[in-house]
């Protein structure tokens, strides 16, 4: 009669159990007073019950039933591999001495470390590892370092010195500068410790005239922190 009984109890207590409460009941095994369940809805790979079991001496204790998220179970090797180990660097498709051939910059102003991706002419891809010894740092600002933006957009422009510096756009170290910018915005501060992905695409180009016309935006971890169009004079015509 006990085993019915319990029996019973279980089924008339699984529609209610959806609703976060159990019925009560007088016979005597142990059974949730009170259920906390997580959201049904909720697509948290991560769910939890948590149940409050109370015996005939009202002595109480706390289990905790948990089920692991669909991506651990299927790949339990995705757990077993370092953080360090997870992520691989970016490519280096022309490195800092490759850059300094080509930009006149020199410390503390070359604002460019690697490239990662180049078509001569047409985009270049571009990095600078934002530290806390860049020298900005101790004046912008002293208790919250941030980077200044007029320094990304220097950035920028330097990336798109690197397109517009070739043989077959037929700029000139000597006569390249930096003639304009429009539309800029600045959407997230970058701090010390983020790396600086920035892209500059030609959009334009009228090499009787010199003018090169650009679309430049700067990334950290996927995010736009900043865009805007670039005017470069080449010196031509």
């Amino acid at each position: 009669m006990a085993t019915s009984a319990f029996a019973n109890s279980l089924l008339s207590s699984s529609s209610s159990l959806a609703h976060g409460v159990l019925p009560s009941t007088n016979n005597n095994f142990l059974l949730p007073s009170r259920v906390s369940v997580s959201n049904p809805r909720s697509q948290n790979p991560l769910l939890s019950a948590h149940f409050k079991l109370k015996d005939k001496t009202n002595s109480s204790s706390l289990i905790t039933f948990c089920s692991l998220g669909a991506a651990a179970a299927n790949d339990p090797k995705e757990e077993q591999i370092p953080i360090e180990l997870k992520y691989p660097a970016y490519p280096t498709v022309m490195d800092i001495n490759q850059i300094r051939e080509i930009l006149p910059h020199r410390f503390p102003f070359l604002l460019v470390d690697r490239v990662i991706e180049y078509n001569p002419g047409v985009s270049a891809v571009a990095i600078k590892n934002v530290t806390i010894n860049d020298n900005f740092f101790p004046g912008h600002f002293p208790e919250r370092p941030i980077m200044p933006g007029v320094l990304m957009v220097e950035a920028l422009a330097q990336v798109g010195g690197l397109v517009m510096l070739q043989p077959e756009v037929g700029g000139s170290r000597e006569n390249f500068f930096f003639a304009g910018i429009d539309k800029v915005r600045f959407r997230k501060p970058v701090i010390a410790g983020d790396t600086l992905v920035m892209r500059m695409t030609l959009t334009k180009l009228q090499k009787r005239f010199g003018i090169a016309k650009m679309e430049g935006k700067a990334y950290v971890g996927g995010e736009v922190v900043c865009e805007g169009e670039f005017l470069m004079a080449t010196g031509g015509g």
